[in-house]
């Protein structure tokens, strides 16, 4: 095997390949989100601006009042919380992780497989027509040698027209 088709047989190679071609993708978003988003912000803080100040004061004391109440009652809870469960609790959502994180790397692997073999068959194509033979240029010497073929061939036919023909005589 060479090395271009253990890279293409390679599922960390299709991997990057499907990161790389959903970043570019995502990157292309945005310029667009961004002018989108930033004229909505600019009205957004003019709408709401003088409405957050007034809020803020009218609310600070309720969250003050409303903290001092839980704090109490979260010693109660506090109690209720069995250690045991945590190491379960963990392992749950470390499997339920890892089976996400295997599931995108998937999809990952299956868009760069695409893209691997998009950019093979466009790199087959060129190198394709690179490789038709390209007419060479004649020499002066190829000229001259073509020239006394076809002035021999011509001149064999008018030779055996007028009753001459070559004789070879042996010593």
């Amino acid at each position: 095997m060479t090395l271009a088709s253990n890279f293409r047989e390679n599922r960390a190679v299709y991997t990057m390949a499907g990161a790389g071609d959903f970043a570019v993708e995502k990157i292309r978003e945005v310029p667009e989100q961004v002018t989108r988003y930033q004229g909505r912000a600019r009205e957004t803080v003019g709408k709401y601006q003088g409405e957050v100040r007034e809020t803020v004061d009218r609310y600070r004391y309720q969250v003050r009042e409303t903290v001092d109440r839980y704090r109490g009652e979260f010693s109660k809870y506090q109690g209720r919380v069995d250690a045991k469960d945590l190491p379960g609790a963990a392992v749950a959502y470390a499997t339920h992780f890892g089976t996400r994180a295997v599931e995108f790397i998937d999809e990952l692997a299956e868009r760069g497989k695409k893209v691997v073999h998009r950019e093979a068959v466009e790199v087959a194509e060129i190198t394709e027509a690179d490789a038709k033979p390209a007419p060479k240029p004649r020499t002066a010497q190829a000229r001259t040698t073509q020239a006394r073929t076809t002035q021999a061939r011509t001149t064999q036919p008018r030779a055996k027209a007028a009753g001459q023909s070559r004789t070879t005589t042996r010593k």
